[in-house]
Protein backbone atom coordinates (compact mmCIF):
# COMPACT_ATOMS: atom_id res chain seq x y z
CA UNK A 1 0.00 0.00 0.00
CA UNK A 2 1.11 3.55 -0.72
CA UNK A 3 0.99 5.85 2.35
CA UNK A 4 -1.30 8.81 1.98
CA UNK A 5 -1.02 11.99 4.02
CA UNK A 6 -3.87 14.37 4.83
CA UNK A 7 -2.92 18.03 5.24
CA UNK A 8 -5.40 20.26 7.09
CA UNK A 9 -4.82 24.02 7.03
CA UNK A 10 -6.85 26.07 9.54
CA UNK A 11 -6.75 29.83 9.12
CA UNK A 12 -9.57 30.45 11.60
CA UNK A 13 -8.21 29.35 14.96
CA UNK A 14 -6.42 32.23 16.75
CA UNK A 15 -3.20 31.43 18.64
CA UNK A 16 -4.18 33.10 21.93
CA UNK A 17 -2.54 30.73 24.45
CA UNK A 18 0.93 29.21 24.10
CA UNK A 19 1.99 27.53 27.28
CA UNK A 20 0.97 29.75 30.18
CA UNK A 21 1.37 32.99 28.27
CA UNK A 22 -1.36 35.03 26.63
CA UNK A 23 -0.59 36.44 23.18
CA UNK A 24 -2.31 38.91 20.90
CA UNK A 25 -5.43 37.84 19.07
CA UNK A 26 -3.89 37.76 15.58
CA UNK A 27 -4.84 34.91 13.25
CA UNK A 28 -2.18 32.32 12.39
CA UNK A 29 -2.45 29.29 10.12
CA UNK A 30 -2.58 25.90 11.76
CA UNK A 31 -1.16 23.09 9.64
CA UNK A 32 -1.76 19.45 10.54
CA UNK A 33 -0.23 16.43 8.78
CA UNK A 34 -1.90 13.07 9.42
CA UNK A 35 -0.28 10.05 7.75
CA UNK A 36 -2.67 7.45 6.41
CA UNK A 37 -1.13 4.14 5.39
CA UNK A 38 -4.37 2.70 4.21
CA UNK A 39 -6.20 4.42 1.39
CA UNK A 40 -9.51 2.77 2.18
CA UNK A 41 -12.48 5.20 2.41
CA UNK A 42 -13.16 4.27 6.04
CA UNK A 43 -9.66 5.14 7.22
CA UNK A 44 -9.57 8.34 5.23
CA UNK A 45 -12.92 9.41 6.78
CA UNK A 46 -11.65 8.66 10.29
CA UNK A 47 -8.52 10.73 9.73
CA UNK A 48 -10.56 13.68 8.45
CA UNK A 49 -12.87 13.68 11.51
CA UNK A 50 -9.85 13.57 13.82
CA UNK A 51 -8.35 16.63 12.16
CA UNK A 52 -11.59 18.63 12.39
CA UNK A 53 -11.96 17.83 16.11
CA UNK A 54 -8.41 19.00 16.80
CA UNK A 55 -8.96 22.31 15.02
CA UNK A 56 -12.29 22.98 16.83
CA UNK A 57 -10.74 22.35 20.23
CA UNK A 58 -7.90 24.80 19.63
CA UNK A 59 -10.32 27.45 18.41
CA UNK A 60 -12.49 27.06 21.51
CA UNK A 61 -9.48 27.52 23.77
CA UNK A 62 -8.68 30.82 22.12
CA UNK A 63 -12.25 32.07 22.46
CA UNK A 64 -12.55 31.15 26.15
CA UNK A 65 -9.56 33.25 27.03
CA UNK A 66 -11.05 36.38 25.44
CA UNK A 67 -14.45 36.05 27.15
CA UNK A 68 -12.92 35.61 30.52
CA UNK A 69 -10.99 38.81 30.19
CA UNK A 70 -14.13 40.65 29.15
CA UNK A 71 -16.26 39.42 32.01
CA UNK A 72 -13.80 40.68 34.62
CA UNK A 73 -14.47 44.34 33.71
CA UNK A 74 -17.02 46.61 35.50
CA UNK A 75 -19.70 48.02 33.19
CA UNK A 76 -19.48 51.76 32.58
CA UNK A 77 -22.93 53.32 33.00
CA UNK A 78 -24.25 56.85 32.69
CA UNK A 79 -26.38 58.37 35.44
CA UNK A 80 -28.34 61.49 36.29
CA UNK A 81 -28.93 62.91 39.75
CA UNK A 82 -32.60 62.74 40.73
CA UNK A 83 -33.96 66.09 41.85
CA UNK A 84 -37.59 66.80 42.76
CA UNK A 85 -39.35 69.36 40.61
CA UNK A 86 -42.71 71.00 40.10
CA UNK A 87 -44.57 69.08 37.42
CA UNK A 88 -47.90 70.19 35.90
CA UNK A 89 -50.72 67.65 35.89
CA UNK A 90 -52.13 67.98 32.37
CA UNK A 91 -55.46 66.46 31.45
CA UNK A 92 -57.15 66.07 28.11
CA UNK A 93 -60.89 65.51 28.24
CA UNK A 94 -63.43 64.98 25.52
CA UNK A 95 -66.28 67.44 25.47
CA UNK A 96 -69.20 68.89 23.55
CA UNK A 97 -69.82 72.48 22.58
CA UNK A 98 -72.94 73.90 24.22
CA UNK A 99 -74.64 77.19 23.34
CA UNK A 100 -74.23 79.96 25.89
CA UNK A 101 -78.00 80.50 25.82
CA UNK A 102 -80.78 78.58 24.10
CA UNK A 103 -84.33 79.86 23.70
CA UNK A 104 -87.37 78.24 22.12
CA UNK A 105 -89.63 80.71 20.36
CA UNK A 106 -93.24 79.88 21.30
CA UNK A 107 -96.59 81.58 20.60
CA UNK A 108 -98.51 83.03 23.53
CA UNK A 109 -101.81 83.43 21.67
CA UNK A 110 -103.74 81.32 19.20
CA UNK A 111 -104.12 82.12 15.53
CA UNK A 112 -102.86 81.76 11.99
CA UNK A 113 -99.31 82.80 11.07
CA UNK A 114 -99.55 85.72 8.64
CA UNK A 115 -95.85 86.55 8.15
CA UNK A 116 -92.33 85.26 8.93
CA UNK A 117 -89.80 88.10 9.33
CA UNK A 118 -86.42 86.32 9.62
CA UNK A 119 -84.01 84.37 7.42
CA UNK A 120 -83.42 80.84 8.57
CA UNK A 121 -79.91 80.27 9.89
CA UNK A 122 -79.23 83.98 10.28
CA UNK A 123 -78.54 86.12 13.32
CA UNK A 124 -81.33 87.97 15.11
CA UNK A 125 -81.35 90.59 17.84
CA UNK A 126 -83.29 90.42 21.08
CA UNK A 127 -86.76 91.93 20.56
CA UNK A 128 -86.64 91.63 16.77
CA UNK A 129 -90.04 90.53 15.30
CA UNK A 130 -89.97 86.95 14.04
CA UNK A 131 -93.60 85.91 13.37
CA UNK A 132 -96.86 87.77 12.88
CA UNK A 133 -100.04 86.01 14.01
CA UNK A 134 -103.35 87.24 12.60
CA UNK A 135 -104.31 90.16 14.92
CA UNK A 136 -107.89 90.73 13.70
CA UNK A 137 -109.69 89.03 16.55
CA UNK A 138 -107.40 90.60 19.13
CA UNK A 139 -107.93 94.12 17.80
CA UNK A 140 -111.68 93.54 18.09
CA UNK A 141 -111.20 92.32 21.65
CA UNK A 142 -109.34 95.52 22.49
CA UNK A 143 -112.14 97.67 21.09
CA UNK A 144 -114.72 95.68 23.02
CA UNK A 145 -112.73 96.09 26.22
CA UNK A 146 -112.52 99.83 25.65
CA UNK A 147 -116.30 100.00 25.18
CA UNK A 148 -116.90 98.00 28.34
CA UNK A 149 -114.63 100.35 30.22
CA UNK A 150 -116.51 103.39 28.96
CA UNK A 151 -119.83 101.80 29.95
CA UNK A 152 -118.53 101.03 33.41
CA UNK A 153 -117.30 104.57 33.82
CA UNK A 154 -120.71 105.95 32.82
CA UNK A 155 -122.52 103.64 35.19
CA UNK A 156 -120.17 104.60 37.97
CA UNK A 157 -120.81 108.28 37.39
CA UNK A 158 -124.59 107.81 37.57
CA UNK A 159 -124.35 105.67 40.69
CA UNK A 160 -122.10 108.18 42.42
CA UNK A 161 -124.47 111.06 41.55
CA UNK A 162 -127.45 109.16 42.94
CA UNK A 163 -125.64 108.44 46.17
CA UNK A 164 -124.70 112.09 46.48
CA UNK A 165 -128.35 113.21 46.04
CA UNK A 166 -129.60 110.71 48.65
CA UNK A 167 -127.23 111.93 51.32
CA UNK A 168 -129.04 115.21 52.25
CA UNK A 169 -132.43 113.61 51.70
CA UNK A 170 -131.77 110.88 54.22
CA UNK A 171 -130.80 113.55 56.76
CA UNK A 172 -134.16 115.27 56.20
CA UNK A 173 -136.02 111.97 56.29
CA UNK A 174 -137.18 112.27 52.70
CA UNK A 175 -135.69 108.87 51.82
CA UNK A 176 -135.08 105.90 53.95
CA UNK A 177 -131.71 104.92 55.27
CA UNK A 178 -131.92 101.67 53.31
CA UNK A 179 -132.34 103.53 50.02
CA UNK A 180 -129.25 105.58 50.77
CA UNK A 181 -127.26 102.47 51.66
CA UNK A 182 -128.29 100.81 48.41
CA UNK A 183 -127.23 103.89 46.43
CA UNK A 184 -123.79 103.88 48.09
CA UNK A 185 -123.35 100.17 47.30
CA UNK A 186 -124.30 100.72 43.67
CA UNK A 187 -121.73 103.52 43.39
CA UNK A 188 -118.99 101.32 44.85
CA UNK A 189 -119.90 98.44 42.52
CA UNK A 190 -119.74 100.81 39.56
CA UNK A 191 -116.23 101.90 40.55
CA UNK A 192 -115.17 98.22 40.84
CA UNK A 193 -116.61 97.56 37.40
CA UNK A 194 -114.38 100.32 36.07
CA UNK A 195 -111.28 98.58 37.46
CA UNK A 196 -112.47 95.27 36.06
CA UNK A 197 -113.07 96.75 32.62
CA UNK A 198 -109.67 98.45 32.68
CA UNK A 199 -107.96 95.11 33.47
CA UNK A 200 -109.86 93.45 30.63
CA UNK A 201 -108.65 96.19 28.31
CA UNK A 202 -105.06 95.64 29.45
CA UNK A 203 -105.41 91.90 28.79
CA UNK A 204 -106.82 92.50 25.34
CA UNK A 205 -103.98 94.90 24.52
CA UNK A 206 -101.38 92.39 25.74
CA UNK A 207 -102.90 89.64 23.63
CA UNK A 208 -102.86 91.96 20.64
CA UNK A 209 -99.19 92.67 21.29
CA UNK A 210 -98.51 88.91 21.52
CA UNK A 211 -99.65 88.49 17.94
CA UNK A 212 -96.18 89.80 17.02
CA UNK A 213 -93.72 87.14 18.23
CA UNK A 214 -90.30 88.71 19.03
CA UNK A 215 -86.88 87.11 19.59
CA UNK A 216 -86.40 86.54 23.33
CA UNK A 217 -82.59 86.59 23.01
CA UNK A 218 -80.05 87.56 20.39
CA UNK A 219 -78.22 84.83 18.53
CA UNK A 220 -78.40 82.49 15.59
CA UNK A 221 -81.85 81.22 14.70
CA UNK A 222 -82.55 77.83 13.17
CA UNK A 223 -85.16 76.84 10.66
CA UNK A 224 -88.79 77.84 11.04
CA UNK A 225 -90.87 74.86 12.14
CA UNK A 226 -94.11 76.57 11.04
CA UNK A 227 -94.87 78.38 7.81
CA UNK A 228 -97.30 81.10 6.80
CA UNK A 229 -100.90 79.91 7.18
CA UNK A 230 -100.16 77.41 9.94
CA UNK A 231 -102.44 77.45 12.97
CA UNK A 232 -100.54 77.81 16.23
CA UNK A 233 -101.64 77.84 19.84
CA UNK A 234 -100.16 78.83 23.16
CA UNK A 235 -100.19 75.26 24.50
CA UNK A 236 -98.55 73.44 21.59
CA UNK A 237 -95.52 71.21 22.22
CA UNK A 238 -93.36 72.30 19.28
CA UNK A 239 -91.64 75.69 19.25
CA UNK A 240 -91.88 78.02 16.28
CA UNK A 241 -88.06 78.18 16.06
CA UNK A 242 -84.96 77.87 18.27
CA UNK A 243 -82.39 80.60 18.91
CA UNK A 244 -78.90 79.85 20.21
CA UNK A 245 -76.39 82.38 21.45
CA UNK A 246 -72.98 81.09 20.29
CA UNK A 247 -70.62 83.88 21.32
CA UNK A 248 -69.38 82.93 23.82
CA UNK A 249 -69.97 79.17 24.05
CA UNK A 250 -69.57 76.52 26.72
CA UNK A 251 -67.67 73.25 26.43
CA UNK A 252 -68.94 70.53 28.75
CA UNK A 253 -66.21 67.98 29.56
CA UNK A 254 -66.56 64.63 31.28
CA UNK A 255 -63.97 63.50 33.86
CA UNK A 256 -63.89 60.28 35.83
CA UNK A 257 -65.11 60.79 39.38
CA UNK A 258 -62.24 58.60 40.64
CA UNK A 259 -59.63 60.83 38.97
CA UNK A 260 -61.25 63.97 40.33
CA UNK A 261 -61.39 62.50 43.83
CA UNK A 262 -57.71 61.50 43.68
CA UNK A 263 -56.79 65.01 42.57
CA UNK A 264 -58.77 66.64 45.36
CA UNK A 265 -57.14 64.35 47.92
CA UNK A 266 -53.71 65.31 46.61
CA UNK A 267 -54.65 68.98 46.86
CA UNK A 268 -55.87 68.50 50.42
CA UNK A 269 -52.69 66.65 51.46
CA UNK A 270 -50.41 69.29 49.97
CA UNK A 271 -48.95 67.00 47.31
CA UNK A 272 -50.27 69.28 44.60
CA UNK A 273 -51.46 72.83 44.13
CA UNK A 274 -54.30 74.15 42.02
CA UNK A 275 -53.41 74.48 38.36
CA UNK A 276 -54.30 76.98 35.69
CA UNK A 277 -57.88 77.51 34.58
CA UNK A 278 -56.80 78.23 30.99
CA UNK A 279 -58.10 75.62 28.54
CA UNK A 280 -57.04 74.93 24.95
CA UNK A 281 -59.17 73.11 22.39
CA UNK A 282 -58.36 70.63 19.64
CA UNK A 283 -61.11 70.35 17.04
CA UNK A 284 -62.38 67.06 15.65
CA UNK A 285 -60.26 67.50 12.50
CA UNK A 286 -57.07 67.73 14.57
CA UNK A 287 -56.55 71.49 14.25
CA UNK A 288 -56.03 73.77 17.24
CA UNK A 289 -58.61 76.39 18.19
CA UNK A 290 -56.83 79.72 18.38
CA UNK A 291 -58.64 81.31 21.34
CA UNK A 292 -58.15 79.92 24.87
CA UNK A 293 -60.98 79.49 27.33
CA UNK A 294 -61.37 79.29 31.09
CA UNK A 295 -62.78 76.64 33.40
CA UNK A 296 -65.99 77.93 34.99
CA UNK A 297 -67.10 75.22 37.41
CA UNK A 298 -67.53 71.49 37.98
CA UNK A 299 -70.88 69.78 38.51
CA UNK A 300 -71.89 69.09 42.11
CA UNK A 301 -73.02 65.52 41.47
CA UNK A 302 -71.74 62.38 39.72
CA UNK A 303 -73.65 60.84 36.83
CA UNK A 304 -75.08 57.50 37.91
CA UNK A 305 -74.96 56.21 34.33
CA UNK A 306 -71.34 57.05 33.45
CA UNK A 307 -69.62 57.67 36.79
CA UNK A 308 -68.29 60.99 35.54
CA UNK A 309 -68.42 64.61 36.63
CA UNK A 310 -69.14 67.44 34.19
CA UNK A 311 -66.65 70.31 34.00
CA UNK A 312 -67.66 73.42 32.08
CA UNK A 313 -65.35 75.86 30.30
CA UNK A 314 -66.22 79.09 28.51
CA UNK A 315 -64.71 80.09 25.15
CA UNK A 316 -65.04 83.21 23.00
CA UNK A 317 -66.46 82.39 19.57
CA UNK A 318 -66.54 85.60 17.51
CA UNK A 319 -66.17 83.82 14.17
CA UNK A 320 -68.81 81.19 14.97
CA UNK A 321 -66.35 78.34 14.37
CA UNK A 322 -67.56 76.40 17.41
CA UNK A 323 -71.04 75.02 16.79
CA UNK A 324 -73.30 73.52 19.46
CA UNK A 325 -72.97 69.75 19.55
CA UNK A 326 -69.44 69.71 18.09
CA UNK A 327 -67.01 67.22 19.68
CA UNK A 328 -63.69 68.68 20.87
CA UNK A 329 -60.75 67.75 23.09
CA UNK A 330 -59.98 70.16 25.91
CA UNK A 331 -56.49 70.28 27.44
CA UNK A 332 -55.46 72.13 30.58
CA UNK A 333 -53.22 71.82 33.64
CA UNK A 334 -55.63 70.73 36.34
CA UNK A 335 -53.00 70.91 39.09
CA UNK A 336 -49.28 71.27 39.73
CA UNK A 337 -47.58 68.35 41.46
CA UNK A 338 -44.77 69.15 43.90
CA UNK A 339 -41.92 66.83 44.88
CA UNK A 340 -42.13 64.58 41.81
CA UNK A 341 -39.14 63.36 39.79
CA UNK A 342 -38.81 63.53 36.02
CA UNK A 343 -36.83 60.49 34.87
CA UNK A 344 -35.95 59.71 31.21
CA UNK A 345 -38.24 57.02 29.86
CA UNK A 346 -35.40 54.72 28.81
CA UNK A 347 -34.29 54.42 32.45
CA UNK A 348 -37.60 52.93 33.60
CA UNK A 349 -38.25 49.24 32.94
CA UNK A 350 -41.35 47.13 33.36
CA UNK A 351 -41.67 43.79 35.13
CA UNK A 352 -43.84 40.98 33.84
CA UNK A 353 -46.71 42.25 36.03
CA UNK A 354 -46.40 45.79 34.69
CA UNK A 355 -44.72 47.26 37.78
CA UNK A 356 -42.00 49.83 37.13
CA UNK A 357 -38.40 49.66 38.27
CA UNK A 358 -35.06 51.26 37.53
CA UNK A 359 -31.43 51.00 38.57
CA UNK A 360 -29.61 53.40 40.85
CA UNK A 361 -25.98 53.59 41.88
CA UNK A 362 -25.79 51.83 45.24
CA UNK A 363 -23.65 52.89 48.19
CA UNK A 364 -21.25 50.04 47.48
CA UNK A 365 -20.76 51.15 43.89
CA UNK A 366 -22.94 48.39 42.51
CA UNK A 367 -26.18 48.51 40.57
CA UNK A 368 -29.23 48.55 42.84
CA UNK A 369 -32.68 47.73 41.51
CA UNK A 370 -35.39 50.07 42.78
CA UNK A 371 -39.15 49.71 42.43
CA UNK A 372 -40.84 53.03 41.64
CA UNK A 373 -44.32 54.37 40.99
CA UNK A 374 -44.89 56.19 37.71
CA UNK A 375 -47.97 58.36 37.34
CA UNK A 376 -47.73 59.52 33.72
CA UNK A 377 -45.37 60.82 31.08
CA UNK A 378 -44.22 64.41 30.70
CA UNK A 379 -42.57 64.88 27.34
CA UNK A 380 -39.76 62.30 27.10
CA UNK A 381 -39.79 61.60 30.85
CA UNK A 382 -41.70 59.48 33.31
CA UNK A 383 -43.11 61.32 36.32
CA UNK A 384 -42.00 59.25 39.33
CA UNK A 385 -43.91 59.99 42.53
CA UNK A 386 -42.45 57.40 44.91
CA UNK A 387 -39.44 55.11 45.24
CA UNK A 388 -36.74 57.76 44.78
CA UNK A 389 -34.98 60.26 47.02
CA UNK A 390 -33.41 63.55 46.12
CA UNK A 391 -29.75 63.21 45.20
CA UNK A 392 -29.84 59.55 44.18
CA UNK A 393 -28.03 58.60 40.99
CA UNK A 394 -30.38 57.03 38.45
CA UNK A 395 -28.73 54.96 35.73
CA UNK A 396 -30.01 56.11 32.36
CA UNK A 397 -27.39 54.77 29.92
CA UNK A 398 -26.04 51.26 29.30
CA UNK A 399 -28.51 49.86 31.82
CA UNK A 400 -30.22 47.38 29.53
CA UNK A 401 -27.97 44.44 30.49
CA UNK A 402 -27.57 45.31 34.17
CA UNK A 403 -28.54 43.04 37.01
CA UNK A 404 -28.95 43.86 40.68
CA UNK A 405 -25.57 43.76 42.43
CA UNK A 406 -23.53 44.02 39.22
CA UNK A 407 -20.23 45.88 39.43
CA UNK A 408 -20.48 49.21 37.64
CA UNK A 409 -18.38 52.24 36.84
CA UNK A 410 -20.79 55.22 37.04
CA UNK A 411 -20.12 58.38 35.05
CA UNK A 412 -22.40 61.38 34.45
CA UNK A 413 -24.72 60.73 31.52
CA UNK A 414 -23.85 62.73 28.45
CA UNK A 415 -27.30 62.68 26.84
CA UNK A 416 -29.76 61.52 29.50
CA UNK A 417 -32.72 62.36 27.31
CA UNK A 418 -31.73 59.99 24.48
CA UNK A 419 -32.22 56.25 24.65
CA UNK A 420 -29.60 53.80 23.53
CA UNK A 421 -26.68 56.23 23.77
CA UNK A 422 -23.66 55.29 25.84
CA UNK A 423 -21.52 57.55 27.98
CA UNK A 424 -18.53 59.15 26.30
CA UNK A 425 -15.79 57.21 28.10
CA UNK A 426 -13.89 55.60 25.23
CA UNK A 427 -13.08 51.89 25.66
CA UNK A 428 -14.58 51.81 29.13
CA UNK A 429 -17.88 53.00 27.71
CA UNK A 430 -17.83 50.21 25.15
CA UNK A 431 -17.27 47.63 27.82
CA UNK A 432 -20.10 49.10 29.92
CA UNK A 433 -22.61 48.63 27.16
CA UNK A 434 -22.19 44.90 27.26
CA UNK A 435 -21.56 42.31 24.53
Amino acid sequence: MVPTDIWIINRIAPLRIIGNKRHSARLSPLICRIPVTDSSPARRLFASCLAVSLISGLAACGSDGGDGAKGDRAATVGYIVAQPSTVPVPVTLGGRVVAFQTSEVRPQVNGLIKRVYFSEGGYVKAGQPLFQIDPSLYRAAVEQARANLASAQASAAAASAKADRYKPLVEMGAVSQQDYTDALAAANQARAAIAQSRAALDTAQINLRFTTVPAPIGGRIGRSLFTVGALVSNNQTDPLAVIQQTDPVYVDMQQSAAELTRLRQSLAEGGATAGSTTVHLTLDNGSKYALPGTVQFSEISVSEDTGTVTLRARFPNPAGLLLPGMFVNASFDQATETGAFRIPQQAVKRDFDGSAYLYVVGKDGKAERRSVKTERTAGADWVVTSGLKAGEKVITQAQDTLKAGAAIKPVPATTPDRAGKQPATGKAGSAGQGG
